[in-house]
């Protein structure tokens, strides 16, 4: 029979959402061979029977069945009649050496790595769920949307160019979508954006990889929210840039530190609209004295505007590329949330001077973006079919952020305050009683709930303990089962 602590990691890998997709014998399977490899049980060891196994996972017994007969296909276990199974005697373990987990890492990937690879290894990349559950956050409602729309403009798109859309794209974009970016941002967004000012990439990640490699040195420093958007510090971090937080408040960015830190930096990084977690709205005269720190510094303004689309009170503010008449700020949009993430295209408005190298390097990532999807885009909002999606969009969203902070209020008030923002995907939550924010966020993901803590963003400082809901991509019937789920699981785990 299996140990307890080796049981608890059978069924860890069995509820971890990066395996949801992976069918549950494959799981099983999947568990006991890195216990294997690991060293964890050894050459010639018993394996629970798997009736025996069945139950304590609750599973069928044909699942284990299933799992113990690829684990002997694959030579890590025998299986003797009348006997049970045993981990095979391997070459590997004849020694009786267990393995450890660095000497597992180092036998399944490249080793001497550059000082930037190793960076961006042990980053551990940013990580989409294939098939997100509650309350996974920045994640839009797919089923919504206009999909017999979308296949008729590709149909159209395809008879008129035909084979042309299979060939290589223009790395910059084709012209027909930057200048539809361009028409958007300008009446939209309040922007000072041209076709030509624009670059269509795969993802605002590839924008900020970009922006971190092509304007700064290694050493480098680059003032940062703080708590940040993950993926940005990560990319930062990989280029071997000094990120420098800066602290947030109700009003976004706290301005007065960047004006009185005394050491210089290159660029800052933001993101105005909604700040990420807070979602905070950054004032009209922090963005205004930023772009005057920019223009005296000769520093670049970074703005991430991932998901401006969704503002629930009010007219949102211009973006601060609108406002900047010194061409200091880079300005970084995404389609991933607006639209589908299976889309993979995001852009970047540049400073006319950085057009054209921000192009040539992007030839060095991956080329250019699919043309077919991108001229299928370009017809979405010509014919104002991506305005009517936003806005219907926009009313659903508003609804469900309204219902979940109301269930929050009802059932979860014991444990958290709802931090409920103007807009945005995604609610962050503020623990307030004595749950540690580990405990939270392992209860809800035993309870098949994803929810991101928030004080893994912050840098420095007192970290704020609690976590992110995303509720764009859920019914109100999956939001308030989930919401009572969470309930009972913080329950079972709260002290008295």
């Amino acid at each position: 029979m299996f140990k307890h602590s080796q049981l608890e990691s059978v069924k860890a890998w069995l509820v971890h959402p990066a395996h949801a997709a992976m069918p549950l014998h494959a799981r099983i399977q999947r568990a006991i061979r890195q216990l294997i490899l690991d060293g964890v049980i050894g050459p010639r060891k018993p394996l629970p029977a798997s009736r025996a196994l069945a139950q304590s996972l609750g599973v069928s017994r044909d699942t284990v069945e299933a799992a113990y007969g690829q684990l002997h296909a694959e030579g890590f276990i025998e299986r003797r009649v009348g006997s049970g199974s045993f981990v095979a005697e391997m070459t590997e373990f004849a020694s009786g050496r267990r393995l450890s987990r660095r000497d597992t890492l180092l036998r399944n990937h490249a080793p001497n790595l550059s000082r930037r690879g190793d960076a961006m290894f042990q980053s551990g990349g940013v990580r989409e769920l294939l098939a997100p559950r509650p309350f996974a956050h920045g994640v839009p409602e797919t089923r919504n949307f206009p999909l017999r729309i979308w296949e008729r403009l590709e149909r159209q798109v395809l008879r008129e160019n035909g084979t042309q859309v299979l060939l290589h794209g223009d790395p910059q974009g084709t012209e027909s979508l930057r200048r539809a970016i361009a028409d958007y941002m300008n009446l939209e967004r309040g922007a000072r954006a041209t076709a030509d000012r624009a670059l269509v990439l795969t993802s605002s990640q590839q924008a900020l990889t970009l922006c971190a490699n092509m304007l700064f040195d290694p050493g480098d420093r680059i003032f940062i929210e703080d708590p940040a958007y993950y993926g940005a510090r990560k990319a930062f971090d990989a280029a071997g840039l000094e990120c420098v937080p800066v602290r947030v408040d109700g009003q976004g960015l706290v301005v007065e530190e960047i004006m009185a830190e005394p050491r210089k930096a290159k660029a800052v990084f933001l993101t105005p609209s909604h700040q990420f977690p807070t979602g905070a709205t950054l004032a009209l005269e922090r963005r205004l004295a930023l772009i005057e720190w920019a223009k005296h510094h000769h520093a670049w303004i970074i703005e991430d505007d991932y998901d401006s689309e969704f503002h629930y009170a009010g007219k949102p503010t211009a973006c601060v590329q609108g406002l900047d008449p010194h061409d200091r700020t880079i300005y970084i949009g995404t389609f991933t949330k607006s639209l589908f993430p299976g889309l993979r295209i995001g852009y970047v408005v540049l400073p006319p001077q950085l057009v054209q190298p921000m192009t040539v390097a992007r030839t060095l990532l991956d080329g250019h973006t699919a043309p077919l999807a991108q001229l299928t885009l370009a017809r979405f909002m010509e014919g104002g079919h991506f305005g009517a999606h936003v806005r219907t969009m926009r009313s659903v969203y508003a609804d469900r952020l309204a219902l979940l902070a109301t269930l929050v209020g009802k059932h979860l008030s014991n444990y958290v305050e709802a931090q409920v923002p103007i807009g945005g995907l995604q609610m962050p939550c503020v623990l307030v009683g004595n749950m540690p924010e580990p405990t939270a966020i392992d209860a809800a993901r035993r309870a098949g709930i994803d929810i991101m803590g928030l004080s893994g963003l912050y840098a420095t400082g007192e970290p704020m303990a609690g976590f992110l809901m995303g509720f764009a991509a859920y019914t109100p019937g999956e939001i308030e089962t989930a919401v009572r789920k969470l309930a009972d699981a913080f329950g079972a785990v709260a002290k008295p």
